[in-house]
C-alpha cells in the first residue's frame, strides 16, 4: 500500500498528542511525579506483552551489558530527569505548548553529538535549527494566547518544558551507542523504560512514597485511566508506529511526520482545556515545524 509509513507515522502523531493530553489530566488530580512513577510500570508491563506477542520473549536476552549501560542511563536522563520536568510543565502550561518545547530535543541532541561524538550539521539542518529556535521563539512571546494553568507558572513551565527537552535531547545522545549492531529497536526501547522504572521507584521507596502513590491512583480513577491509557499510546502504541513508520519511509519523512503533537493539540487544547489560542501561536507552531522538516529533511 502506497503511503502506509506516512500513515504510520501521523498515527505515531497522534497517539503522542493523546498521551501528553491524558498525561495532562492525570498530572494536574494527582500529581506529575505519581503520573511518572506510574506510567513507568504500566509502559513495563504492556512492553513486556508486546515482546512477547511479537518476539516470544517478553525480555530482551539478546542484550548485553554494553545495551545496558547505555540505554539504561539513557532511559534514567530522559525518562526519569527529563520526563520528571515535562510532565510539571505539562499541569503548568499544557501538553501543546510543552510538546513544542520538547520539538528542541533534536536540536540538543545534535548540538551535544557535536561536541562529544564530533557528528557535524549542515548548512540547511543549521538553517533548520534556527527557524525551529524562531518559531518557538514565537510561540512563547505571543501575548494573544493564554495557557492553560496558572499565570504565574507561565515562565516555570516554559523553563521545565526545555529542561525536559534537554534531557530527552542527552537521553539520544547516549542511546546511540547501545543501538549499535542492529541492536532491536523493541529490546533497547523496553531496557530503557525497565532501568528508569526501577530506578524511579527504589527512589520513591526511599523517600516513603510507595503507599501514598498507590493510593492517589486508588482514589483518583480517572487519573488512573488517563495514565494507563498514556502509557499504552505513547510508550507501547506510539514506538511500534514509529518503528513500522521508519521501516516503510525515509527516516526525514518519518521524523518530520512524527513532530507534529503540537499541530494536533491545537483544537485539543482549546476544547479540552478552554486554552485561548491567538494566530501567533499558530504561525509559529507551523514555523517551528518547517524548521523540523528542513532539519529532517535535508
Amino acid at each position: 500500500m502506497l503511503y502506509l509509513g506516512e500513515l504510520a507515522a501521523i498515527l505515531t502523531s497522534i497517539t503522542y498528542a493523546a498521551n501528553s493530553a491524558l498525561f495532562t489530566v492525570a498530572g494536574r488530580k494527582v500529581g506529575a511525579m505519581v503520573v511518572n512513577r506510574v506510567r513507568l510500570a504500566a509502559a513495563c508491563l504492556f512492553l513486556c506483552l508486546g515482546g512477547w506477542i511479537l518476539t516470544g520473549n517478553p525480555w530482551p536476552l539478546d542484550a548485553g551489558w554494553e545495551h545496558w549501560f547505555w540505554l539504561g542511563s539513557s532511559g534514567i536522563v530522559g525518562l526519569v530527569i527529563g520526563d520528571a520536568f515535562l510532565f510539571q510543565a505539562f499541569v503548568w502550561v499544557g501538553p501543546r505548548l510543552s510538546m513544542l518545547m520538547m520539538s528542541l530535543a533534536p536540536i540538543i541532541a545534535a548540538f551535544v553529538a557535536w561536541i562529544i561524538l564530533g557528528e557535524s550539521l549542515s548548512g540547511m539542518q543549521i538553517a533548520g535549527v534556527l527557524i525551529t529556535l524562531l518559531g518557538v521563539s514565537w510561540v512563547v512571546l505571543d501575548k494573544n494566547s493564554k495557557a492553560s494553568g496558572k499565570k504565574e507558572n507561565y515562565l516555570r513551565g516554559i523553563l521545565y518544558g526545555l529542561a525536559g527537552a534537554t534531557g530527552q535531547g542527552l537521553g539520544l545522545v547516549l542511546a546511540k551507542p547501545g543501538l549499535r549492531d542492529d541492536f532491536s529497536p523493541l529490546s533497547a526501547n523496553f531496557i530503557r523504560m525497565f532501568s528508569a522504572c526501577v530506578l524511579i521507584w527504589l527512589i520513591t521507596l526511599a523517600q516513603k512514597k510507595f503507599r501514598s502513590t498507590i493510593r492517589e491512583v486508588r482514589i483518583n480513577s480517572q487519573a488512573l485511566l488517563a495514565i494507563l491509557g498514556g502509557a499504552f499510546s505513547g510508550p507501547f502504541l506510539g514506538v511500534t508506529l514509529s518503528l513500522f513508520a521508519l521501516q516503510n519511509t525515509s527516516i526525514g519523512v518519518a521524523s518530520t511526520l512524527m513532530a507534529l503533537p503540537p499541530i494536533f493539540l491545537l483544537p485539543a487544547e482549546a476544547v479540552l482545556f478552554k486554552e485561548k489560542i491567538g494566530w501567533g501561536s499558530i504561525l509559529g507552531t507551523g514555523v517551528a515545524l518547517l524548521g523540523v522538516a528542513v532539519l529532517f529533511l535535508f
